[in-house]
């Protein structure tokens, strides 16, 4: 049966269809960030301002948060990822019909940038508490690995896109970008109705904070929700790229380009092993083993002097960050009831971001501090002690063996 299950998943339209929703949303996004930077850098020529519209899109997931996931439990989560969707395409246009009348100003960048942050808020927990309901729970594992795939692969591809066609004006990089969200909505909205009853309660104070409170109740959810949070806090190295390329590397934009990329690289590979080759035992010591990885090669990015081992290094480091992230959310999906996951997405993908926001933050503070290298050095040697630390705070996930341990089972 494990040798089916691959093929199983190549023929199951609804994710065939979630997965091609997935591709479009991520590059649509990908393609909007980049046109959006370079337009509001030739408006003002403020670096500062490029800094600024990332945490305007930002906001909306901290103010929001205990709101989206709520929406994503008690409504279709087909439809309301559609209608998060559909935003993003009037956003596109709106920027589209502003560049081509050349009436966009800063501050149309920056509320459109926060109801791109909004939108996106709302939509990431609805897709990640539907995808559970459209692939069987065997396959689930396989099916995180391939949406990431999806994701890495258009992390890396469309980036590139979108600069190419911004060389012929930002109409051309908003201008596909509304169809690619039109073309996601559209394939959301074919996708199977939800089997299990919605959740019909009131948005109380109560039933906001539930997902909270179950994340709490539950050690190793907890545990693995932390671990992500202080580990890419602490080990966030490409943050400082620009200044390895340049002043330790020695290498020109074309090498800070295939830095950036390399991490995506190494998840997208390990995303299409994982897709293929599940992990199916001794889940918690993969996975911590992959955050150990992750550290190690944080340490040796920043030790290297050369671009080519340095490459290599961030290629490992994007392949074990992807080995933890598909364990995790795997086993956080499947271990959280159908009614919570939109609640328990919606305080995880805060967690996710604020690492990632955070991370860059410290890692910028620490280098100021101490300088480049020994920022990220030690950088890498909080990830290994966190790690550490969480196996001794979390045993159960450390000795976790399977993704998914029925009650019964558990008890027998």
């Amino acid at each position: 049966m494990p040798s089916q299950a691959p093929l199983l998943l190549r023929h199951h339209r609804p994710f065939i269809a979630f997965w091609l929703a997935r591709i479009f949303t991520a590059s649509g996004f990908q393609m909007l960030t980049v046109a959006i930077g370079w337009n509001l850098y030739q408006l003002t020529g403020n670096v500062l301002d490029l800094g600024l519209v990332g945490l305007v899109e930002f906001a909306p997931r901290v103010l929001f948060m205990l709101h989206t996931g709520h929406v994503a439990d008690r409504y279709d989560r087909r439809k309301v990822a559609a209608i998060c969707q559909s935003l993003q395409a009037m956003i596109a246009l709106a920027l589209a019909i502003g560049s081509a009348t050349d009436h966009i100003t800063r501050e149309m960048i920056f509320i459109l940038a926060f109801l791109l942050g909004a939108a996106r808020s709302f939509e990431m927990p609805t897709t990640q508490a539907l995808l559970p309901s459209i692939v069987p729970a065997a396959l689930f594992p396989r099916a995180v690995a391939a949406a990431q795939s999806a994701q890495q692969s258009a992390t890396i591809v469309a980036p590139a896109l979108g600069g190419l066609l911004y060389a012929f004006g930002s109409v051309w990089v908003y201008g596909p970008t509304v169809l690619l969200y039109i073309i996601a909505c559209c394939l959301m909205l074919n996708l199977p109705a939800r089997q299990t009853p919605l959740n019909k309660g009131k948005a109380t104070l109560d039933s906001l904070l539930a997902g909270i409170r179950f994340i709490r109740s539950r050690p190793d959810i907890l545990g693995a929700i932390s671990l992500d949070l202080f580990a890419v806090l602490l080990g966030g190295a490409t943050a400082l790229l620009p200044v390895f390329a340049k002043d330790i590397l020695l290498t020109g934009p074309w090498g800070l380009g295939l830095l950036r990329s390399a991490p995506a690289v190494g998840a997208l590979l390990m995303s299409l092993w994982l897709a293929r080759f599940a992990v199916e035992r001794k889940v918690g010591r993969v996975m911590f083993t992959a955050v150990g990885v992750f550290g190690v090669a944080t340490i040796a990015f920043g030790l290297s002097t050369s671009f080519w081992f340095s490459l290599a290094v961030l290629v490992v480091l994007g392949a074990a960050d992807m080995i933890s992230m598909v364990i995790r959310a795997s086993f956080v999906q499947l271990e959280t009831p159908d009614e919570m996951r939109g609640r328990v997405s919606a305080v995880n993908g805060l967690f996710i971001g604020a690492s990632n926001q955070l991370g860059e933050f410290e890692s910028g503070l620490t280098a100021h501090w101490f300088g480049t290298v020994p920022a990220v050095v030690m950088g890498g040697v909080g990830t290994l002690l966190v790690t550490g630390a969480w196996i001794k705070l979390f045993p159960t996930l450390a000795h976790r063996d399977r993704m998914h341990e029925p009650v019964d089972e558990a008890k027998a």
